[in-house]
């Protein structure tokens, strides 16, 4: 009986490592296209757009910089989604550990209406958050994306900040409690240190959520001053298409920082996902 199992596992693993193997390809694919065509000039990708470059040449990259303001755009990013990620997981991670140790009245019901709003479509929330954002005269201002950003990102930490406040034992705080300190210092000295992980995969998936965004960055700025760098891309797209060498210039700019966060912190990402999730 094992004999005649061996042949079919090793099939098994074979169409399995395959079937893997194609994901990768699939996945990985258009990212090294768009940055080989970077190198290329217009008449090789318009000739062949699957062989390499004949010469890695950077005039793709000049162009880029020279035709649009990529290099404001990417400032403005920087900015807009560095102080969305420091704020929004400051203030989720107060609010899921109270959600994971406090009971109070209604808890449930607040945990879940937060909740829902992760199925709320972003297109539906375009109307209300621009009215609310021009009514407090922050439309066309990068503080005015800040707050968009760090609350259209506040389900999501919520969920991930709980789940590890809840995988943490509840020991630590009774040993910091004897010890005599206040809910404040064991929050900060105790629990935030022990969820750590929690924080780096939720402090990642809000940078790249707000680096990627594209639409409320489109319907609230108006200028250059506060745009983001994925507009820069319509910015090409609309003036300059026939640049295809600057385009992907353009684009491989765009996705190269996302990629590194989540390359550094991807182990952080994928434990803090899984945590709570088996209990011992």
């Amino acid at each position: 009986m094992n004999q005649q199992a061996r042949p079919r596992e090793s099939v098994l693993s074979v169409l399995k490592y395959l079937f893997l193997t194609l994901c990768v390809v699939v996945a990985l694919f258009p990212i090294l296209w768009v940055i080989m065509s970077s190198f290329k000039t217009n008449a090789e990708i318009l000739s062949s757009g699957i062989s390499l470059p004949q010469s890695f040449k950077f005039d793709g990259y000049t162009d880029a910089l020279i035709i649009s303001p990529i290099l404001k755009y990417f400032g403005n990013s920087v900015i807009v989604s560095c102080f969305a990620t420091v704020i929004n997981v400051l203030f989720m991670a107060m609010a899921a550990y109270v959600f994971a140790r406090c009971r109070f009245r209604g808890k449930n019901f607040l945990y879940f209406l937060l909740s829902l709003a992760m199925v709320i479509p972003m297109t539906a929330l375009l109307h209300p958050v621009y009215n609310v954002i021009n009514t407090l005269k922050l439309d066309d201002t990068k503080t005015g994306l800040v707050i968009v950003y760090t609350a259209l990102n506040m389900p999501m930490s919520l969920l991930i900040l709980r789940s590890t406040f809840l995988s943490i034992p509840r020991a630590l705080e009774e040993a910091a409690y004897v010890d005599g300190a206040s809910f404040v210092r064991t929050f900060f000295q105790i629990m935030m240190p022990c969820a750590k992980g929690g924080l780096a995969s939720s402090a990642v998936l809000v940078f790249l959520n707000s680096w990627n965004e594209f639409t409320f960055a489109l319907v609230l700025t108006s200028g250059q001053s506060a745009r983001t760098l994925p507009l820069s891309l319509s910015y090409f797209t609309a003036q300059f298409s026939f640049n295809y060498t600057a385009l992907f210039a353009a684009v491989t700019i765009a996705v190269i920082p996302s990629i590194i966060v989540f390359a550094i912190f991807q182990e952080q990402v994928i434990s803090s996902l899984t945590a709570g999730s088996i209990k011992e």
